[in-house]
């Protein structure tokens, strides 16, 4: 049955919250264990349902998962894989399921996996993780809303991506682990999750090298072996308890958290007047005592400001003192939580691809919808400094995403209840 949150207003958060592994590390990882036909432990794991979705999908081509949830740990043996036949229903849980598709091709020499599914925040189109994998070698087709691709070997080759695709990315540089020769990818994604994944792929005994550069060398092996690996931790579970902090008046000390890869969220909150303190022990978000000015941000590419940080920071500016700017650039239908947010009094206009936030004195408790899962966690923010009591459905977008949010917020001050839908 659906579940809902019950939301009242409540005070500043103050206390500790430890961050989680991330989960956009933790689902290319996964699917690179495909790669190397042994066991592989990943550690730092969170509790989502994507990572739930991801792992039935190694499951169902023949791969066997362990799944400690306490501890965090996943026991990936691959193998007895030999189906390179992905199901349909699975697929469409989630958009990453779609990186099946090079650690399938260059292990078995042919993949056949439906196109993704996943939150509705734009077209995100795979093309160019089949111009990659097609300039390595292999023959692509397109048949009945799935992609087959097959390859009796996949050859090095230097590719040229047009836009510095995350996904892409990882899936071009799974695939010539196994390739034979060097690829070199250019115009890469330098993503902190990028990097983890070049690191479990070294640690199984790839050779990539210039990961979290624009530029990744990929040296082609016989085989991988299975390994150990622990995750890095999730940099927007980070960057949405930060604003958390900053939006209740808060102060909040963050642990297991790595204060270079959230650098863009913290800019911001600093040029908002919210003091933000490193040290050996974390990060401290303390917005007690100064009231919140508007700021513009602008969406790019890592190190830019995450696209998946825009909804959360326009909670925050939706109570700011000032009009800000907020410009997408990664998505085209990202700002899918303006009409919610504006049932609870804020004052939002968009034009094209940016959103003109005048910021109010208060919001106002609504019946309001997570449409996706980013929409879903600013909505959470919002209500937790709204007047009277906001009530958010769709929250199974949010669990996608946040392990127990709910449960955390808490801990810190909050005032949420996860009940029955009806």
């Amino acid at each position: 049955m659906a579940e809902k949150f019950i939301i009242k207003p409540s005070g500043p958060l103050k206390g500790q919250v430890e961050i989680g592994g991330a989960k956009n590390a933790v689902l290319p990882v996964l699917a690179g264990s495909i790669l190397t036909g042994q066991h592989c432990r990943i550690s730092n794991v969170p509790n989502l349902s994507d990572v739930e979705s991801m792992s039935e999908l190694v499951e169902s081509l023949g791969g066997h998962i362990t799944w400690n949830r306490a501890k965090g740990i996943i026991d990936a043996d691959t193998t007895n894989l030999q189906k390179y036949d992905a199901a349909y229903e699975l697929v469409g849980k989630l958009r990453a399921s779609f990186l099946i598709i090079g650690p399938l091709l260059a292990r078995l020499g042919r993949a056949r996996v439906p196109l993704p599914g996943g939150c509705a925040i734009g077209t995100r189109p795979v093309d160019l993780h089949l111009k990659g994998l097609a300039a390595m070698g292999a023959e692509i087709e397109h048949v009945h809303g799935y992609v087959e691709a097959k390859a009796k070997h996949l050859t090095g080759a230097k590719i040229y991506l047009d836009f510095p695709s995350v996904g892409a990315t990882e899936t071009i540089m799974m695939a010539a682990t196994l390739a034979k020769g060097q690829t070199i990818i250019e115009n890469a994604a330098v993503e902190p999750e990028i990097v983890d994944l070049a690191n479990f792929l070294n640690t199984a005994g790839a050779e990539v090298r210039g990961a979290g550069t624009d530029t990744i060398k990929i040296t082609g092996q016989q085989g991988l072996k299975g390994t150990n690996h622990t995750v890095i931790p999730d940099r927007i579970e980070a960057g949405t308890f930060m604003v958390a902090a900053a939006l209740t008046g808060g102060d909040v000390l963050l642990t297991n958290v790595m204060s270079d890869h959230v650098k863009p969220v913290t800019a911001k909150l600093k040029e908002s007047n919210v003091q933000v303190e490193e040290s050996q022990e974390g990060i401290r978000v303390n917005a007690t005592s100064d009231q919140i000015i508007a700021a513009d941000i602008k969406t790019l590419p890592y190190p830019g400001f995450p696209t998946d940080m825009q909804a959360q920071f326009m909670s925050l500016m939706a109570k700011a003192k000032g009009t800000s700017v907020i410009t997408e650039t990664v998505f085209e239908n990202r700002f899918m939580q303006v009409g919610e947010l504006k049932r609870m009094g804020a004052v939002i206009k968009i034009e094209s691809r940016s959103a003109i936030i005048e910021g109010v004195d208060q919001l106002t408790g609504a019946q309001v919808n997570a449409t996706d899962l980013r929409a879903g966690a600013a909505l959470v923010l919002a209500a937790l400094t709204a007047k009277e009591s906001t009530e958010i459905s769709g929250i199974c977008h949010i669990d996608r995403g946040y392990h127990l949010l709910d449960v955390r917020l808490n801990q810190l001050g909050a005032k949420i209840e996860r009940v029955k839908e009806g």
